[in-house]
């Protein structure tokens, strides 16, 4: 690893930045590069933007060009402190795109045909019944069930915050089946064969795709749209932008109000969203 590699990593650390934002800013350097096959701190403003219209030029996505440009602007302003140089770079306009959510109907045919192993089930379950994060439902502990108060912790959620959301009583007892099932110890969904790890999020991911395949169910992306699910589910029953903002750990009020799109267009009023999408029997 070289010097310049390791203090990046050093300072992304310091500031608490995730890992997957570490790895994702390191390869954005990496790949800088060994595309100019040179030490980055030796380039130049004119030559960082001939490689990110070369990326451009590649097509790359607005979202992927965002990214390697975020992790340029760190490594050149706090670990070379040379700001000026990418300052006046612009970013690519990201294209505005509304999340696409499952009606109960199709979550619940998800849920009751697309997986038979109990832990899968219980783990898509969670997602869509708490409204988590792929990451947040991978690394949720055993002892963020709090039965007493009918809320799940989130720790270290996007932006290294915690929160609480909330825990239908369907999904609790959901999880208590699963425990006395399972008996999970400190996390909740393990690796298997390894209860001392936390499952991955590629096979949560993996997980969803089997079972949205088994259910027959259109695509409307990864995962993700389980928590989609649970915003627009939520917003057709009434419950207000605010506590939809809290649940769901937004920063910006402006992310949850993008929901109001998605239950414009199905025009519809669900009295019980959440009860109506678990799997009976």
């Amino acid at each position: 690893m070289t010097p310049l590699r390791q203090q990046l990593i050093n300072v992304l650390t310091l500031k608490g930045y995730s890992k997957r934002t570490e790895q994702s800013y390191v390869e954005s350097v990496a790949a800088l590069a060994t595309y100019y096959h040179c030490s980055p701190e030796l380039l130049d403003d004119g030559q960082l933007e001939a490689y990110l219209l070369h990326l451009h030029a590649r097509g790359y996505s607005a979202s992927t060009l965002n990214v390697r440009l975020s992790g340029l602007r760190f490594f050149y302003a706090r670990v070379l402190k040379r700001p000026f140089v990418v300052e006046a770079l612009p970013r690519p306009a990201q294209p505005i795109r509304r999340p696409q959510a499952y009606s109960r109907q199709e979550i619940g045919a998800l849920l009751r045909l697309g997986v038979s192993n109990p832990k899968h089930r219980v783990f898509l379950m969670t997602v869509y019944g708490a409204g988590l994060r792929l990451g947040e439902a991978c690394t949720l502990q055993t002892s963020d069930v709090e039965s007493g108060r009918m809320v799940l912790r989130v720790r270290q959620g996007k932006g290294a915050k915690d929160r609480y959301t909330c825990l239908p009583p369907w999904l609790l007892e959901a999880l208590r089946g699963y425990w006395r099932l399972a008996r999970p110890r400190t996390w909740l969904f393990p690796t298997a064969g390894d209860r001392l790890s936390p499952i991955t999020t590629r096979t949560g991911q993996a997980i969803f795709y089997r079972a949205r395949a088994r259910a027959g169910l259109p695509n409307r992306g990864g995962i993700h749209c389980l928590r989609h699910s649970f915003a627009t589910h939520l917003l057709e029953a009434g419950v207000d932008l605010i506590t939809l903002k809290k649940l769901l750990g937004h920063t910006h009020f402006t992310t949850t109000a993008g929901y109001l799109h998605v239950t414009a267009e199905r025009g519809a009023e669900l009295p019980d969203p959440l009860a109506g999408a678990a799997p009976k029997g």
